[in-house]
């Protein structure tokens, strides 16, 4: 299980399919089955529309950032690189959240985790967060 205490990062993913794809948290659950994992990794998921689906229960490790998963909480953006406001608003909405749970936790992008060369989400959270004080 998650220790609530232990929560240090918050990871902002995106699922790198196309951006015309409206997909949702059983679309991803299901591709992370089909890789031999426990399901879905993510513990929140923000559709095209802006909708908020859930993944894993934030009491549960997640399957989402080598290495960090057992300090961290994931939440991941439908999309590749052009996200729509409604997304970002959600997202907004869930860090926001996340950060009255987590204080201690520092958002950052799944590319700025180490442990990885991937560029997800596509964009500079951080920058992206203090432009919206998060």
């Amino acid at each position: 299980l998650l220790n609530k205490n232990n929560v240090k990062y918050i990871i902002v993913h995106c699922s790198d399919t196309n951006d015309n794809e409206n997909l949702c948290a059983s679309d991803i659950h299901n591709m992370h089955l089909s890789f031999g994992w426990d399901g879905i990794g993510y513990h929140k998921i923000v559709c095209r529309s802006g909708k908020i689906e859930n993944g894993r229960p934030e009491y549960w490790i997640g399957a989402h950032v080598k290495g960090k998963n057992d300090v961290s909480l994931g939440v991941c953006l439908i999309g590749r690189k052009d996200f729509t406001n409604k997304q970002f608003m959600s997202l907004e909405n869930i860090l926001r959240s996340w950060k009255i749970s987590y204080p201690k936790a520092e958002i950052v992008g799944h590319c700025d985790t180490g442990n990885t060369i991937k560029t997800c989400p596509n964009f500079d959270v951080q920058s992206w967060c203090k432009e919206r004080s998060l």
